[in-house]
């Protein structure tokens, strides 16, 4: 090896390694489908409300495309974790809007998610459990193996949780006095323009922090390796057995008489 040759192997496993971790965080997070997926509800009832004050209408449009979506991923035979979460908080905003009369109100149970997500992520990284580890650890087949084992990876788990819970607490500081003071197409807009430069800010942050992390540890891979020796082990501990009883021929010779070593047998007396 050259001395050009190792850091060529070092970057290439550096970036082998980020390559990794947006493929991990493009999948938990949904990508741009999944911000699409997001936004568009949001948007459609408030195009519509501001441009006939019609709460019903408005409703019912954004709960239509948000269940479009789920059937397009349905049909598509993809993941529908993202689009789902999207019909139950449309879902709800629409039920509450409607029971209270208040088109303003189709935003709140979103704003308060927000919030209690927000929490949660702090909350998560005080105690010693950080969110987004609880998230991605699967994704990157890991499961909670950073907890005891990788403690470079829990730090930056942690890192990334405070970013979470911090850029989605500065977001519900803005939305909810817009929603006491403000009318309803302001928070509307505003909210919509808030969908998708916060969660990208907290996405960055996230690769930037677990780029530079440890590899994570494959627990299923070992787990299938220890099932695999489990298995060899077995197998030959089954065939010493199967030799001891004569069921196998032994090193003496197929029949068990000792072998000549001049090549044949010896002949009994």
């Amino acid at each position: 090896m050259t001395s050009l040759d190792k850091p060529t192997e070092e970057t290439t496993e550096a970036d082998d390694a980020r390559a990794v971790t947006e493929a991990a965080l493009f999948e938990a997070f949904g990508g741009v489908r999944g911000m699409v997926e997001t936004v568009l509800p949001g948007l459609l009832f408030v195009t519509i409300f501001t441009l006939n004050n019609d709460l019903h209408m408005s409703a019912i449009a954004a709960l239509a495309v948000s269940v479009v979506l789920v059937v397009v991923r349905l049909a598509m035979k993809d993941t529908v974790k993202h689009a789902f979460s999207g019909v139950f908080g449309v879902a709800f905003g629409v039920v509450f809007a409607m029971m209270t009369d208040n088109a303003k109100n189709f935003y709140l149970p979103g704003m308060l998610y927000t919030l209690g997500l927000a929490l949660a992520y702090i909350v998560t990284s005080l105690a010693g459990v950080p969110l987004i580890g609880l998230i991605l650890g699967p994704v990157f087949k890991e499961n909670l193996s950073w907890r005891t084992r990788n403690p470079g990876r829990k730090k930056a788990y942690t890192k990334a949780s405070y970013a979470w819970g911090f850029i989605l607490l500065a977001k519900s500081a803005i939305l909810f006095p817009l929603y006491w003071w403000a009318d309803t197409e302001q928070l509307g807009w505003v909210l919509v323009t808030l969908k998708i430069p916060p969660f990208l800010l907290a996405v960055w942050l996230t690769w930037v922090f677990l780029a530079k992390a440890p590899a994570p540890i494959d627990v299923f891979a070992e787990m299938e390796a220890a099932e695999e020796a489990e298995k060899a082990e077995k197998a030959e501990r089954e065939r010493r057995e199967q030799e001891a009883d004569g069921a196998l021929p032994g090193p003496s010779g197929g029949d068990g008489e000792p072998a000549d070593p001049r090549g044949g047998r010896h002949r009994k007396a």
